[in-house]
């Protein structure tokens, strides 16, 4: 099927300095946890973007030098010619497919925290970092801003050497170039620092060198941050970033603008959530950039839509559409596009799990793409599937996120699949999650399998049979079976707090609701405790959406903080205003200890640090080993929400477990369990588990996971003396 007409403005090249962009489409730089230490796995992740459609495609913040190391978060480096070398990879993969390689030269300066290279970061003023605790920098003299400026130089002439067509100054998200732009961090009181043209003469310059060396064989990019959302203490949009876009444009020294918002503390700005910010979130930022640049211009903001990123395109608000989370969920998105497939787009659902995973130190997953990072590691590709050499019929119990992802595979693999829910409608816990406050669009993750199982004819979906039995399972007539009947929440306050249940706590009675049955309608009073051991999102969305409904709210949790995991979603900052502005009350730190039921709940909870901190030196068995404390705080609520802990819906799989005897006889070859009724899990990682089962589905046992590429140092005889070589030749 051909394009739509009205997405043809998406499909025109456009001149970048040199180099010609194949079409509007453009991965800005983004993380994905394989940076320097995966070559193979960040290659190909790149690789099948381009494959996509993508005509730019970029690397990760590259790190010009040691000095700015960010271990413990993995990203690429520039440091040397070992470095160019594994990059060609990068942009090998890129241009198979006739796209333009970016890389975004960086230097973190006061988040580049250096654990592992233990060097100073040059900074333009002194100072500690906000990213992490007891880092500090040096403020840079002269010599040293000529210095770190010739850095810049040498990963330019680095990077064409490795085959980039665009090279970036990355200034975005508070990086060095920003500091010294930034009154917040630079302080200096010489020609670097004070009014603007000072400010921005570290970063002007720098420019104007990197274009002196690259010599016309790479496009320059710039990537800035036009408003640190910090009003005039930081840069503003229509003041420091507008100023210093015009300067660049009068000089003719930038070849293509990469626009966003956001300063690293609070970088989820940029990255925003679905929770916080919709789609196209950051023009009325980004457009006082566009009126003044006569350069190419890229636009972020989440945009998922083909109507909105063409309107972007059409209304001149940006020349180019940048995308980092969709295309992480959608790497095909451009050729669906083009090819008229709008409806096979997996959109992002700004669930931010990618940048959750890099900011644990791992390697980016996805909520929607379960291929992402496992391109090269398992050699799994977004849109085509191996065609089973073993076609048979297979009976999936549960339609939720595992069990619609495994039955869409098994039947793009060519397996006749039967999908039965228990419920009226496929989703499994989705349902209720959509429901909560900002999270809708997280509903995309039923919308768009229900889109593809549609369209499998060897795919049967049978809803409403109510919950099957061992009975029913035996005797349906399938060769194989794939159990993803889910989880839910624990009805007797089970959590890890203590690793047991509550006593007096029971979901069955008046005063204590389980999410689920807060979701079907059981009644909440109005005085409300959200018990949250869980430390994701579902004890604050339920906090908000009982204080919108007028409840007296206060969340107790064992951890430090509501939401802890949220911190790494960039969703905590503006969670934690949400609960500021709506009275939520909150008590970290602590657990229950007491439960008195009656026509109010009374509740005894208690500091879990509240014994002694010396150890005895004289233990006694059976007494605690430090001085035990005995304070609590007693809390009355009508009403008591459990969001302790999930437990796995595995009694189907135990039922039929125990009867492996008849297997055999009704023709079953084996079962399998999927998703959180194997273990509960995160929505991502049930997505994942429902089509690994599904891709390995032939292997000697799906259960378990197949081994995956490892990418690693082999040591042999002489390796440590060739590689100090290395090293030396290289400084």
């Amino acid at each position: 099927m051909a394009r739509d007409p009205k997405y043809d403005c998406l499909f025109e090249p456009i001149q970048i300095g040199p180099k010609t962009l194949r079409n509007r489409f453009y991965q800005v730089p983004h993380c994905n946890g394989a940076g320097v230490d995966f070559i193979g796995t960040n290659a190909r992740y790149r690789g099948v973007k381009a494959e996509g459609g993508w005509g730019g495609v970029c690397t990760e913040a590259c790190n010009i030098d040691p000095e700015s190391d960010t271990a413990p978060y993995t990203l690429c480096n520039i440091w040397d010619d070992g470095d160019i070398t594994n990059l060609r990879h990068l942009t090998d993969a890129v241009h198979e497919w006739d796209s333009l390689a970016g890389i975004e030269l960086s230097h973190m300066g006061l988040p580049g925290v250096n654990l592992n290279s233990r060097g100073v970061a040059r900074t333009p003023s002194e100072g500690s970092s906000a990213w992490t605790l007891a880092a500090y920098t040096h403020e840079a003299d002269l010599d040293d801003i000529v210095e770190l400026q010739q850095l810049y130089v040498d990963a330019a002439k680095r990077s064409l050497d490795a085959g980039f067509d665009i090279i970036y100054i990355y200034g975005s998200h508070a990086v060095l170039p920003m500091q010294f732009l930034s009154p917040q961090y630079n302080k200096r009181g010489d020609e670097y620092g004070g009014i603007f043209e000072n400010r921005a003469r570290f970063w002007i310059e720098s420019i104007e060198k990197v274009r002196e060396a690259i010599s016309g064989q790479a496009a320059l990019a710039v990537r800035i941050s036009v408003d640190q959302l910090m009003g005039s203490a930081g840069v503003e949009a229509n003041g420091d970033a507008a100023k210093f876009a015009e300067v660049c444009t009068k000089d003719g020294t930038v070849d293509l603008w990469d626009v966003n918002i956001s300063d690293f503390t609070e970088w989820g700005e940029d990255a925003a959530p679905s929770r916080h910010q919709k789609a196209n979130h950051q023009k009325p930022f980004t457009r006082f950039l566009r009126e003044v640049t006569t350069a190419p211009l890229i636009n972020v903001g989440r945009l998922t839509s083909p109507d909105d990123m063409a309107e972007v395109i059409s209304s001149g608000q940006a020349d180019i559409i940048g995308a980092a989370r969709p295309s992480i969920a959608d790497p095909f998105l451009p050729k669906k596009i083009e090819e008229g497939r709008n409806d096979d787009i997996r959109e992002c659902i700004g669930c931010n799990m990618c940048a959750s995973r890099w900011e644990r130190g791992a390697l980016l997953v996805c909520t929607q793409n379960a291929t992402a990072n496992e391109e090269f590691r398992r050699g799994w590709h977004p849109e085509k599937f191996d065609e089973t050499p073993e076609p048979c019929s297979v009976l999936v119990v549960g339609a939720g996120p595992a069990g619609m992802e495994c039955a869409r595979v098994l039947g793009e693999r060519g397996y006749d699949v039967h999908l039965r829910e228990a419920t009226n409608e496929i989703g499994g816990h989705m349902k209720d999650v959509q429901r909560l406050p900002g999270l809708a669009e997280w509903g995309r993750v039923t919308s768009y399998r229900q889109i593809q199982l549609d369209k499998l004819k060897n795919v049967e979906i049978h809803t409403g049979v109510g919950e099957m039995t061992a009975d029913d399972v035996l005797t349906y007539g399938a060769d194989k079976v794939v159990l993803a009947t889910g989880s839910h929440w624990a009805e007797d306050g089970y959590s890890s707090a203590d690793n047991s249940a509550i006593s007096n706590v029971d979901a069955s009675d008046a005063q204590f609701v389980t999410p689920e049955q807060v979701m079907a309608g059981k009644a909440v009073g109005d005085r409300v405790i959200v018990l949250d051991a869980d430390g994701y999102y579902t004890g604050v969305s339920l906090a908000e959406m009982l204080v919108d409904q007028g409840k007296d709210v206060t969340v107790v949790t064992q951890h430090g903080s509501v939401g802890p995991l949220t911190e790494t979603t960039q969703e905590a900052a503006n969670l934690h205003r949400m609960m500021h502005e709506k009275g939520i009350k909150v008590l970290t730190d602590h657990w229950v200890q007491e439960v008195e039921v009656g026509n109010e709940v009374k509740m005894k909870v208690y500091n879990l640090y509240r014994d002694g901190s010396q150890r005895t030196t004289d233990p006694v068995a059976g007494e605690l080993p430090r001085k035990e404390g005995t304070e609590y705080t007693e809390l009355e609520s009508d009403t008591v929400v459990l969001v302790t802990g999930r437990q796995a819906n595995s009694a189907l799989y135990k039922d039929l477990r125990a009867r492996k005897d008849e297997w055999e006889t009704n023709g079953i070859q084996a079962i399998y369990q999927a998703g959180d009724c194997y273990a509960p899990r995160l929505i991502a990682d049930a997505v994942f588990d429902g089509p690994r089962i599904a891709r390995e589905f032939e292997s000697k046992n799906p259960q378990r996971p197949l081994r995956y590429i490892r990418e690693r140092m082999l040591w042999a005889d002489g390796t440590e003396e060739e590689l100090a070589k290395a090293s030396n030749a290289n400084v």
